[in-house]
């Protein structure tokens, strides 16, 4: 367990995502001002998990452990088991694990070991071709955290202003509960600059290359955010 573990809270944190190598050459430099959490793409680093291990001790800042299902972008074509080993072996060294709504259920055993060794549960929910309507996003917010999520984090196709009025509305009612909103495409970048200044739990940046459109370097979301906050 890692020694920095700490209780989450609800205030706005920027998140540093590791799915190359690259980006993970660039989170060894990082300083723990830097960015907020760092998430482990551990999905990205199958073939060698223990390239992200041996990091783990000089990442400066708390972890989150993600192997992503193939369906909502995650790579390698991993298997229900392989995600699982992977898991397991990572569960140890991270403060959140990430599992997607569609896996609650067959990442059931997973879910629950982490949650007695302390980890904070993320269930994400991803819409890459566009923005589900409201009462769409309520039920399927409702389905996590009665899976035990901790946040619900939603990323969505926002194409227009409707799209990001539906987000942020979504982010209005269910923000005291802990949700991540972000859009990806044309609204992206406003919306994840105005959604964690509006109380999104969870904001995710690149730290080499983006991995959707729409997305700010992370170092430099926290220095707008922190813009954007100065009263």
């Amino acid at each position: 367990m890692s020694a920095s573990k700490k209780k989450s809270t609800l205030s706005p944190k920027i998140v540093g995502t590791v799915h190359s190598e690259g980006s993970l050459r660039r989170a060894l430099q990082l300083r723990a001002w830097d960015v907020d959490l760092l998430e482990l793409r551990v999905d990205h680093f199958a073939a060698d998990p223990g390239k992200l291990i041996r990091a783990v001790p000089m990442l400066a800042v708390p972890l989150i452990v993600t192997v992503r299902h193939p369906a909502e972008g995650g790579a390698n074509g991993l298997s229900l088991a392989t995600r699982k080993h992977l898991i397991r072996q990572f569960s140890g060294l991270a403060n959140y694990l990430d599992v997607e709504l569609r896996s609650v259920a067959s990442l059931e055993h997973e879910i629950e070991s982490a949650r007695a060794q302390g980890l904070q549960i993320i269930v994400s929910d991803h819409h890459f071709k566009n923005t589900p309507a409201l009462a769409k996003l309520e039920e399927r917010c409702e389905r996590a955290v009665e899976a035990g999520a901790t946040i619900f984090k939603v990323a969505a196709q926002a194409n227009s202003l409707l799209d990001l009025q539906i987000l942020l509305a979504f982010l209005t009612i269910r923000r005291a509960s802990g949700v991540s909103v972000m859009g990806m495409g044309p609204f992206g970048k406003i919306s994840r600059l105005l959604f964690a200044r509006a109380g999104s739990a969870l904001n995710y940046g690149y730290l080499d290359q983006p991995q959707v459109p729409g997305q700010w370097e992370a170092t430099v979301l926290k220095q707008r955010l922190q813009e954007v906050s100065e009263e």
